[in-house]
């Protein structure tokens, strides 16, 4: 069980209620979840699942694996059911509808990101506005709800390898391939994003970079290679990630659009932001930062990054009320 820290966004008669939030434990679906689940109950339970391969496969159409069931002791479920849960991946939907039919509907069930498969067990749907999803019980934003917004616009001192940075410097996101494919992040698309980062640091008197958890190595060690300038960081993977941040101080900020969680937290920061488009980024995205380049959100990057003014913009608040207003929390 983990409980989110207080100070998270809740308001005080919410703190009584008992929040649940269920994956299969991605890390995109918990930032999501936590970020939501905080706001509505500071002492919200993180449980995971982990159903039977066969419950695995059938789901999200199956039944919840019985050794998940509720009230069963060491299952994902076990102990009194919430009063709301938040919900994100196909492999937990059998749970959410098993939750719904133990509590006989007391349970308010929140998904996350669309399902494809029963939808109608929630009392409320969000699904990012490039999906498309329609529906009686659903609502969408441009950008993905998360947890930085307020470390980002009143940050704490930052991790010595940042405070030591001289200033300005440009911050560059990386993204990576997915198991389907995808966005280019081959050896020589690492070396024409490293050309063009280099030529727009000329502006800028240090560059930080940061790698994600799909970043492939070998593009992440050929980019490095490539990069031309006097002071570079390239965070190494030990010790924390200083990914927070190289948001919250960094002048300018180079993303990966291939991530809508990394461009939907970049933009909580008061930097400038600008979006590399890999060659093979989805149609859903490219669609996405389109609509965010017409709202004068972010830029596309081409080989320059120079800073421009932006509000801050974190859709987390309006998801979060969204969702109580719905289930009248």
């Amino acid at each position: 069980m983990t409980c989110a820290p207080d100070g998270c966004g809740g308001r005080k008669e919410a703190h009584a209620l008992r929040v649940w939030i269920l994956t299969d434990g991605k890390v995109g679906d918990e930032v999501q979840c936590e970020a939501v689940a905080a706001a509505l109950s500071p002492a919200y339970e993180k449980r995971v699942v982990a159903p039977r391969k066969l419950w695995a496969v059938l789901a999200p159409w199956g039944p919840v694996d019985p050794r998940e069931a509720p009230g069963l002791e060491g299952g994902a479920l076990a102990g009194p059911l919430p009063d709301a849960a938040i919900i994100s991946g196909r492999r937990a939907i059998p749970h959410a509808r098993a939750l719904r039919k133990a509590s006989a509907g007391k349970t308010k069930i929140v998904i996350l990101k669309d399902p494809r498969f029963g939808r109608g067990v929630a009392d409320a749907l969000w699904a990012p506005a490039h999906d498309g999803v329609r529906g009686g019980n659903v609502f969408s934003t441009l950008t993905s709800p998360h947890a930085l917004g307020p470390r980002l616009l009143a940050p704490p001192a930052p991790v010595a390898a940042i405070a030591d940075l001289p200033q300005p410097f440009l911050g560059v996101i990386l993204g990576g391939a997915t198991a389907g494919g995808g966005a280019d992040y081959s050896a020589e698309a690492a070396r024409d994003l490293a050309a063009r980062a280099t030529h727009a640091a000329r502006d800028y008197a240090a560059i930080a970079v940061t790698p994600s958890r799909r970043t492939p190595p070998a593009f992440l060690e050929t980019f490095k290679a490539s990069l031309d300038h006097a002071r570079v960081f390239i965070w190494d993977g030990s010790g924390g990630n200083p990914y927070a941040d190289i948001l919250a101080y960094a002048a300018a900020l180079i993303v990966a659009g291939d991530s809508h969680n990394m461009v939907s937290e970049a933009l909580a920061s008061r930097a400038a932001v600008y979006v590399w488009k890999p060659a093979g980024l989805a149609a859903k995205m490219d669609w996405c930062v389109s609509q965010l380049v017409a709202r004068g959100e972010v830029r596309i990057f081409d080989d320059a990054a120079p800073v421009f003014e932006r509000a801050p913009h974190d859709a987390t608040p309006e998801i979060v009320a969204e969702i109580r207003k719905r289930l009248g929390l």
